[in-house]
């Protein structure tokens, strides 16, 4: 007679429902991430190229990147009730700060 080998039972766990509020503060810090992101990535890439013809053109542009990704790194940390003043603004800077090297 053959001994049958079965498997452990394994409990499945029971997902938590997500509180509405927290799906949209995700949903609208994805958006405002992208929205965001996109103008200061191209502009601190697009000021490396104009800053060869036009040096002060090119600098203005890479400022201004760095200004929309603080922007952005700000409202997200707002939609999160997070404190403004905090070292996650940094984040905003990291578009900058890799072309920064190409311009100067």
């Amino acid at each position: 007679m053959e001994h049958a080998h079965r498997a452990p039972v394994r409990r499945r766990r029971t997902p938590r429902p997500m509180n509405i509020e927290t799906v949209q503060r995700w949903v609208v810090s994805a958006v405002l991430f992208h929205v965001g992101t996109v103008p200061a990535v191209t502009l601190a890439v697009y000021s490396i190229g104009v800053s060869h013809d036009d040096f002060g053109r090119g600098v203005g542009l890479w400022i201004m990147s760095g200004v929309i990704g603080i922007l952005t790194t700000a409202g997200i940390l707002a939609i999160f009730r997070r404190r403004l003043p905090s070292l996650w603004l940094l984040l905003g800077t990291i578009p900058t700060a890799a072309t920064g090297f190409f311009i100067f």
